[in-house]
């Protein structure tokens, strides 16, 4: 279950280029803070995973309620 909260979640994900130093930027509409800032598209993408792993589970430790889940 959660595995797919992330999967679906991700397909929401919107990355750019940022042209001051052309690294990629890659963030997931309503989960504020969830963020990543690479070199390459594919190496954002796998950082924008990881980060929300990790906000998910640090807003389920201090008991946050989670956004609903994405639509797919």
């Amino acid at each position: 279950m959660l595995t797919e909260y992330i999967q679906t979640a991700m397909k929401q994900a919107h990355y750019e280029i940022l042209l001051d130093d052309d690294t990629y930027y890659g963030d997931i509409p309503g989960f504020d803070g969830a963020y990543a800032n690479t070199n390459t598209l594919e190496a954002c993408r796998d950082e924008l995973e990881e980060v929300l792993e990790e906000w998910i589970l640090l807003r389920l430790s201090w008991d946050l309620p989670l956004p609903a889940p994405p639509l797919r």
